[in-house]
């Protein structure tokens, strides 16, 4: 185990994770980030255009993120790499063990982990997965060029990504449970107005059907329960997000969704510990929220350092 005793560890590089690492490192704290993997951006570069934070409208998600990357590089943060599998509170001090069998060791915490894509938990999504079966359209559509998808999902990820599609495929098919989106008005006014996109209303998918790759979804109208077929040659799997705080939950408080219980201070119930981005109970979960929390995280972890 690493003895040394950081300042801060924040685990997550995304927008909220690199935030922080940026405002740690400006005000001197010893810090340490720990991510996933060794691309740094969390969800924003499985997305295609970022066109709602200030200043640079249009920027790629990837874009974005090796920008968020290079800023906190330039400022001297140190990066881990490995997935955390054990966390302890130990006498205030904050024990995280990582897959590798490493350890790390720090006064106050930032979880800034966000979170995973939401399945459908239905025949064919597990085995089909990687073979017709995704859950990043800017990742993977570009296999499916000319040829026929399905989108299931009403909100803004769900409508964006079937925008995208409808650019580089022969037909979009956009499932969704309710009678109307959740998305941006913006979002669905653009959808809306695509020939090659056909919409399927209070509509779920019940199996993906295919062998070696996906062939066809069974979907069934929850309004009419008429059941039909649609043959697709891709399903893109939308429906929101999962949120990635099960190793904390024994210490840290959450909501039924699992999201973890944080104020608009970003404090979490227990004392040195905070919560930043998507990971965290709030109502609008976007890149300028999340690096947002991530500035207001470190000013708490600044005030809690100083009274210890």
């Amino acid at each position: 185990m690493n003895k040394i005793i950081h300042d801060l560890a924040i685990i997550g590089s995304g927008p909220a994770g690199l935030t922080a690492s940026i405002y740690a490192s400006r005000a001197e704290l010893n810090t340490i980030v720990i991510e996933k993997e060794p691309m740094s951006g969390g969800q924003i570069i499985n997305t295609y255009e970022v066109d709602n934070y200030p200043g640079i409208p249009g920027i790629g998600g990837f874009d974005l993120a090796v920008k968020f990357r290079e800023h906190s590089d330039k400022l001297g943060a140190t990066h881990v790499y490995g997935e955390v599998k054990a966390f302890e509170v130990e006498d205030g001090i904050k024990k995280i063990v990582l897959d590798n069998g490493e350890g790390y060791y720090a006064k106050s915490l930032i979880i800034a982990t966000g979170a995973a894509s939401r399945k459908l938990n239905v025949k064919g999504e597990e085995e089909l997965q990687g073979m017709g079966v995704s859950y990043c359209a800017t990742c993977d559509g570009a296999f499916f060029r000319g040829k026929t998808v399905a989108v299931v999902g009403g909100g803004d990820v769900a409508v964006e990504d079937a925008i995208f599609l409808s650019r580089i495929c022969k037909e979009v098919h956009v499932i969704h449970r309710r009678d109307e989106f959740r998305a941006a008005k913006t979002f669905i006014t653009k959808l809306l107005s695509l020939e090659n996109v056909i919409v399927h209303w209070d509509s779920v998918v019940d199996e993906i059907i295919g062998t070696d790759a996906v062939n066809a979804v069974k979907i069934r109208n929850i309004a009419t329960e008429e059941a039909s077929e649609l043959y697709v040659d891709g399903v893109f799997i939308a429906v929101g997000n999962v949120p990635n705080s099960e190793v904390y939950t024994p210490a840290v408080a959450v909501d039924r969704g699992g999201y973890i219980i944080a104020d608009e201070s970003c404090e979490t119930n227990v004392p040195g510990i905070f919560a930043a981005g998507d990971i965290r109970t709030k109502e609008l979960r976007q890149v300028i929220t999340a690096a947002s929390d991530g500035a207001v995280a470190v000013t708490g972890v600044e005030r809690y350092l100083n009274n210890l």
